[in-house]
């Protein structure tokens, strides 16, 4: 009997040292990053891969990137914690702010302080090249494709400068569509299903610079003025969560990407940028502001 009741007791024990971690190792808290579905998603994944991997080896934190489907899922992801840094264009930062207070922007590429967008039109179409905002209203009366319906330089902006151009959402030949993606808005303008598109300044400089355009069947027609855009934003929780200091480091593990290391030169590249440099919230005050004219912020 004793030897029974000695050995529930010891049964008992050893659930309850189970239930309470006793002895074993804990898994380390994961870093977990994300962007906006803004490009084809296998370069994403190389891009942020590569960066997963940089970051985890600068702050020795396992640090893992999580894809997503669209702009929506990125903001509603980060609002219930479920991700800890996101690369955010300018108008789904500005509302992950607003769903999360106390985040913190962390830093932006160089291009971004002085971002743009393009329209692109297909060569059939006969646009011709404008040359100030003005010029856009050529652009009234034909078929038009936006990026995503959240997308800053593939939608917010062009909207605005086409709105400037007194070319109202109304003006174009149907409905305005949205693409999803700045290379999707690349390939639907290439293919004739839209006489125009805008989007991203940077990835069409990429696209086309690698030879992904055939600039035989769609061109550049404007180059927007400049915008702040793209930029990291970090959950207010992230020194509890890992240890204090540690959303400065990961600010300073941004800021010391060196171009001159080819390991961050590949990092840097496939971001379209030089360099990444500091930011502040006051930056995205006009990309707010015009957020709210559209009804896109609360």
């Amino acid at each position: 009997m004793r030897r029974a009741l000695f050995a529930i007791v010891l049964a008992l024990v050893s659930v309850l040292v189970a239930a309470c971690g006793g002895g074993a190792a804990e898994q380390p808290r994961e870093l977990v990053i994300s962007a906006i579905p803004d490009q084809d998603p296998q370069k994403l994944q190389r891009l942020y891969g590569a960066l997963s991997e940089r970051l985890t080896r600068t702050l020795g934190v396992p640090v893992r990137y999580v894809p997503l489907t669209d702009y929506a899922a990125s903001v509603t992801s980060y609002r219930r914690g479920d991700l800890d840094m996101v690369f955010f264009g300018g108008l789904t930062g500005v509302q992950a702010r607003q769903q999360v207070p106390g985040s913190v922007p962390l830093a932006q590429r160089d291009v971004d302080e002085r971002f743009r967008s393009v329209f692109i039109a297909t060569t059939a179409s006969g646009l011709a090249p404008a040359t100030d905002v003005a010029g856009l209203r050529e652009v009234g009366g034909r078929s038009l494709t936006f990026g995503s319906e959240s997308s800053t330089s593939g939608r917010l902006m062009p909207q605005y400068f086409l709105d400037q151009a007194g070319v109202g959402p109304n003006s174009f030949r149907g409905p305005s569509g949205f693409s999803g993606s700045h290379d999707a808005t690349i390939a639907l303008v290439t293919s004739g299903a839209y006489e125009v598109g805008a989007l991203n300044a940077t990835v069409w400089d990429q696209r086309v610079a690698g030879g992904g355009v055939d600039t035989t069947k769609v061109r550049e027609i404007f180059r927007t003025p400049t915008y702040h855009d793209y930029h990291w934003l970090a959950r207010p929780d992230i020194d509890e969560q890992l240890g204090a200091g540690t959303t400065d480091r990961i600010r300073g593990a941004l800021l010391a990407l060196d171009p001159a290391d080819p390991a961050d030169k590949n990092i840097l590249d496939l971001f379209g940028a030089g360099s990444f440099i500091p930011t502040q919230p006051a930056n995205y005050d006009q990309v707010e502001q015009v957020g709210r004219s559209l009804g896109l912020v609360q």
